[in-house]
């Protein structure tokens, strides 16, 4: 039986790695959860999975669970997160957002953990010194992004064999054909409707202007070890295709499915085996029938640039263009900035930014702090 711990199990990706669980619960035994504020879903979550630890944003918050449950072994805030982190578990899925999932990744791999990732943002500012974690301690990463784990899937029984191209698929978003003029008019609500997929609002927002694809470019570089300029993103507004792999020999090798996280979910976590799933699977006389695929546009969409640009510059380009994203989608969802505001911003401050190279784990923690200081300065 695996052993597993989740960060963020109140969230998008949370639950559904429960669902998963709730359905294989002869293979998986929860050691630790964590979430922010949901606290009343972490309690039915609590009762339901019997966890051994669980931590929790506030410190009110861990002492109420803490009364209603008095042999579990309760934690608060980012030391909490830390020690769900480091708890005895064999695999860590990292569901948090944004780079809060940095430092619990990197004391994990410490730990001898092998991690299922879900948060883009651990390698997208910290690649170099994850990887190296990674590959001294000898633990597996398993990506938990659907694209990713296409591609992870595409390379099984492939490994050592000469990649000409990785294709990354993007649904598009909500803005797929817009014009700069018609993105400057977009809405708040536009933004959340995503035409494709359930996710949590940030994420959302990276899909509609794109700089989730771009930050999963950074990803896939560090992941499956390739250079930029062999990563190429396509829009593929049905969502069955996730990603593919072409060759040297230029065959493609592509993973097809219906989009549900799940699956990639249960990928990560039944690793080497496949989990059996219990929804109808991909018909291809319907949801496959008519496939297609576009060319991005990024002169509308800067972000696809300016991450292959942060990511080509390295040092502290991506963790800047990280954590200036993550302040400018937060100014958004208040309603302080307009969406074009977002792209703009960035060009700006990538534009002006001094870097350092051969960056440790505090190195990155201090740039990206900054950075978040300089951008609401800004606003």
């Amino acid at each position: 039986m695996k052993k597993v711990a989740i960060l963020g199990s109140t969230g998008s990706i949370g639950t559904q790695t429960l669902d998963v669980i709730r359905e294989n619960r002869e293979n998986f035994k929860i050691t630790a959860l964590t979430c922010g504020s949901n606290i009343e879903l972490m309690i039915n979550q609590i009762k339901e999975f019997e966890p051994e630890l669980v931590a929790v944003a506030k410190e009110e918050d861990a002492k109420r669970l803490q009364m209603k449950f008095p042999s579990l072994d309760v934690h608060y805030g980012e030391e909490g997160q830390i020690t769900a982190a480091v708890s005895d578990c064999d695999v860590l899925l990292n569901s948090v957002m944004g780079m809060r999932g940095l430092v619990p990744t990197y004391r994990a791999i410490e730990n001898g953990t092998d991690i299922a990732l879900a948060n883009k943002e651990t390698l997208v500012a910290g690649g170099q010194v994850i990887m190296d974690q990674v590959a001294k301690h000898n633990v597996k990463m398993l990506p938990v992004d659907s694209e990713h784990s296409a591609i992870f899937q595409c390379l099984q029984g492939n490994e050592g064999k000469g990649i000409s191209k990785i294709l990354l698929t993007a649904s598009g978003g909500p803005f797929r054909g817009y014009t700069i003029e018609q993105l400057e008019q977009v809405t708040l609500a536009q933004a959340l409707k995503h035409p494709k997929w359930t996710m949590g609002q940030k994420i959302t927002i990276d899909s509609a202007t794109m700089m989730n694809k771009g930050l999963e470019v950074i990803e896939a570089k560090w992941l499956f070890d390739v250079p930029l300029d062999k990563i190429q993103i396509l829009v593929h507004p049905q969502s069955i295709v996730h990603s593919a792999v072409e060759f040297e020999d230029t065959s493609v090798i592509a993973q097809l499915g219906i989009p549900d996280m799940r699956i990639p979910i249960s990928v990560a976590l039944g690793y080497p085996d496949r989990l059996p799933y219990r929804e109808k699977g991909l018909n291809f006389f319907k949801e496959a029938a008519n496939l297609t695929f576009e060319e991005p546009a990024p002169e509308v969409f800067r972000c696809i640039d300016l991450a292959y640009q942060a990511s080509e510059a390295g040092g502290s380009y991506p963790v800047v263009l990280n954590g200036a994203n993550e302040v400018l989608v937060e100014m958004f969802l208040k309603e302080k900035i307009s969406f074009i505001d977002i792209q703009r911003t960035l060009e700006s401050i990538l534009e002006k930014h001094n870097p350092t190279y051969n960056l440790g784990l505090e190195d990155i923690i201090s740039i990206d702090r900054e950075v978040r200081k300089e951008i609401r300065e800004l606003i």
